[in-house]
């Protein structure tokens, strides 16, 4: 296995309005709290957050195509979301290798930040990474 304990790879993007909705689209979350801004400007918020699983995708997406990358196949996270996505942050998810298990599967630290470095999401991923 060509992949090492302390191997980080990461994936940043801006959420923008229509990353949420068609996010809601989607996925047929619909909640208020992320499309509906005269309603969400009434919460904690102060306005339309983004779904916290968006930025859960965003994880995916580091597994995916870096890291361990293209022809991995995604067999659990764990998710704890800690802070708010609003529109217009710009988030950076990272995972980074912290177990390799019987040279087959990986174990990697998952989180996502935003430009401010506020931890948004914190968790933990298996993966079977793709053969060589």
């Amino acid at each position: 296995m060509k992949y090492q304990v302390g191997d980080k790879a990461s994936f940043t993007k801006t959420i923008t309005e229509t990353d949420v909705y068609l996010f809601a689209g989607i996925t047929g979350d619909l909640n208020p709290a992320h499309v509906n801004e005269t309603w969400a400007k009434n919460t904690r918020f102060g306005g339309r957050i983004a779904h916290g699983m968006l930025s859960g995708g965003l994880i995916s997406a580091v597994l995916g195509m870096q890291l361990p990358g293209p022809g991995t196949i995604y067999m659990g996270q764990t998710l704890k979301f800690t802070a708010p996505v609003h529109i217009g942050d710009t988030v950076t998810a990272q995972a980074e290798v912290v177990e390799i298990i019987d040279g087959k599967r990986l174990r990697l630290h998952t989180t996502a930040t935003t430009q401010e470095g506020t931890l948004v999401v914190d968790g933990e991923a298996l993966v079977m990474p793709p053969r060589e």
